[in-house]
């Protein structure tokens, strides 16, 4: 039999953080606790609202599969009792968890994975005007990459301004579905010239068609257009990346069954997060590996994250210590 707790947590940001939808000054989780003969398994996710998801409903979703989870309910049976989305993201990390520390055995053994390697994030500055951008780049320039939140006009100048201060950084830029068809064609032939490798999500989704016959100078990467397997079929000849999140695809065993079906399709794989904690951050590593861009600088965003959370060493990331997760 296994026991639920679940909870809110919130935790503040060190800076306002804005991106084509609006301004956020703290990051507000979901933790889902499972345990059974004395044994704890947690995992946490974020309810985003731009997919229709609050705290209060995230929670209540969690709460409906409490007598459930008490008469058997595993992992494998959550993947169909539950939708893609935070609240089974939540679920299906404390069940690998639970998994991992009842059996001794690290999640990526359990997988059949080799052992975890350090991976490097990219560090996101938060929509500014150009100087702010500038700064900020400036201050991050011994960063390895920088993803740039971008929206509306003058966007050249704010890259233009990122690379001037930060010369030696790879760029990631994200539109969050913020640009028109007529400003990705705009700006897409001045991207090289900039230096930037990859474009995020410029078109929203379900309108992004336009971008089949749009010449792809940089590669283009669906977030807000890919959420589990069942994205893919949609995305063919639109995109060249797909960033995996683990509160779209309703957590790790999601997560890594679209790794592996969207390399199959010849998709390259970016692995990106939510604005949370280490306790997000350290199920996502195991579907980062190989990833060719990584974005899971979520706690280094943070004023203070968990006091046990994981390791970061610059922009390097280090598998998580085996009492924290996993």
């Amino acid at each position: 039999m296994i026991d639920l707790k679940v909870r809110h947590e919130t935790f503040p940001l060190r800076d306002r953080f804005t991106i084509s939808r609006g301004t956020r000054t703290q990051s507000d989780v979901v933790v889902a606790e499972l345990a059974r003969d004395g044994v704890v398994g947690r995992g946490e996710c974020l309810p985003y609202p731009h997919y229709g998801e609050s705290v209060e409903g995230v929670i209540a979703t969690i709460e409906a599969v409490r007598g459930p989870l008490a008469q058997g309910l595993d992992r494998t049976g959550l993947q169909s009792a539950l939708p893609a989305g935070a609240a089974r993201n939540a679920l299906d990390c404390a069940f690998w968890d639970l998994e991992a520390k009842a059996s001794g055995e690290r999640v990526w053994t359990l997988l059949g994975l080799p052992a975890l390697r350090p991976v490097e994030t990219a560090y996101t500055l938060s929509f500014d005007t150009m100087e702010n951008m500038g700064a900020a780049a400036a201050r991050m320039a011994d960063r390895p990459v920088l993803k740039l939140k971008l929206s509306g006009p003058e966007n050249l100048d704010r890259i233009a301004a990122v690379r001037a201060n930060a010369p030696r950084a790879r760029i990631v830029v994200d539109a969050n579905e913020g640009w028109t068809p007529a400003i990705y064609e705009d700006l897409a032939p001045h991207l090289v010239g900039l230096g930037v490798e990859l474009v995020e999500q410029p078109l929203p989704a379900g309108a992004d068609g336009a971008l089949a016959s749009m010449p792809h100078p940089v590669p283009v990467c669906a977030d807000e257009s890919c959420h589990d397997r069942d994205s893919l079929e949609h995305l063919d000849g639109l995109y060249d990346f797909v960033n995996i999140k683990l509160d779209k695809t309703g957590g790790l065993t999601e997560a890594m069954a679209l790794k592996e079906a969207a390399q199959s399709l010849g998709f390259r794989i970016m692995v990106g997060s939510m604005l949370a904690t280490s306790l997000s951050m350290a199920p996502a590593l195991l579907v980062a590996q190989d990833a060719e861009v990584v974005d899971l600088d979520g706690p280094l965003l943070l004023d203070k994250d968990r006091p046990d959370g994981l390791v970061y060493e610059g922009s390097t990331i280090h598998p998580p210590a085996p009492e924290f997760w996993g």
